[in-house]
């Protein structure tokens, strides 16, 4: 009898852990004014794009909460769309004009980072603050 009490307390554990739903909270800071709104999108860690928000600015920094995430492999990238035309500016040589980031802060050389270098780790209610390169 003590055994399958203890079988039945260990799956139990198991299937609670399996199911766990946290928290992620978003802090995008130092944005260089108030226009405009800063679109976002959190990917899974396959590259499958799970949830886009948009966000007003206020007090040059912006916050997005996502509930119900499960444990595992996670990314952000951002666009400040000062102008609000739904589309991120760029010149003639597609450098961007407006803000972006990605999660971790990662900076791209020529080009957005690689995607494995975006990936962070969900395993308990997290908060990351990222700043946006201008």
């Amino acid at each position: 009898m003590n055994r399958f009490i203890v079988i039945l307390y260990c799956l139990i554990c198991i299937s609670n852990a399996s199911y766990s739903q946290y928290k992620l909270d978003i802090e995008i800071s130092e944005i260089r004014n108030n226009k405009g709104n800063i679109m976002l999108q959190l990917f899974d860690g396959k590259e499958k794009v799970l949830n886009q928000r948009q966000s007003a600015i206020k007090d040059n920094k912006c916050l997005f909460s996502f509930n119900n995430l499960t444990p595992g492999k996670y990314a952000v990238r951002y666009y400040h769309d000062e102008n609000m035309n739904g589309n991120m500016e760029t010149n003639l040589v597609g450098k961007p004009t407006e803000g972006y980031g990605f999660s971790n802060n990662i900076i791209g050389k020529f080009g957005p980072p690689p995607f494995e270098k975006w990936l962070f780790e969900i395993d308990d209610d997290k908060k990351i603050v990222l700043k946006p390169t201008y």
